[in-house]
């Protein structure tokens, strides 16, 4: 197991230093973050499709509606991450954003990580857009894409995605007191 840096701990974490969760973990914290997200858009679409009378969105309408659910993630993430540092997701795998120094993220903060963790996905979605790519093809680019942006924390010192060292933000085992 490679060696973590440990900062100060933080007021209020019950667990002392704080270390850097396995990127095994944070990845199963990402995938269960999906599932809950898939519900979230369900219905913010189905909110948007029912306000603005979309019908056919593959005709009319499907910047808009991307657009919307863009706003509805960025609200979701920055909300979560600047008023406790957890999503929900987050919670159930004992995973929390602090700043470099363990404290809270502000909301700038959790907005510009919000953008810069697109760069999971930006280089598949371009390259599937550009080669033409949908359905299964799309889905195993963005697989590919999303493992391979996760392996390039290992090349980090503390193991730390890069929109976090980018951000001054970092994720860390945070959990509650028995």
């Amino acid at each position: 197991m490679p060696t973590q840096r440990a900062a100060e701990p933080a007021p209020g974490n019950p667990t002392g230093p704080l270390t850097t969760p396995s990127i095994q973990r944070r990845l199963a914290a990402f995938v269960y973050e999906g599932v809950l997200l898939f519900g979230v858009l369900f219905v913010a679409g189905w909110l948007y499709s029912t306000l603005t009378q979309l019908k056919d969105p593959g005709r009319q309408g499907t910047l808009g509606l991307q657009l919307f659910l863009l706003l509805v993630l960025g609200v979701y993430f920055v909300w979560f991450w600047s008023r406790g540092g957890q999503t929900v997701a987050m919670k159930a795998w004992h995973i929390r954003l602090v700043d470099r120094q363990g404290r809270p993220v502000s909301q700038v903060r959790a907005l510009a990580r919000f953008a810069l963790a697109w760069l999971w996905f930006v280089p598949a979605l371009l390259t599937a857009k550009m080669a033409g790519l949908h359905g299964g093809a799309l889905f195993g680019l963005l697989f590919v894409g999303v493992l391979a942006y996760a392996a390039l924390a290992r090349l980090h010192p503390d193991r730390q995605f890069w929109h976090d060292a980018a951000c001054g933000t970092r994720l860390v085992d945070w959990r509650p007191a028995r």
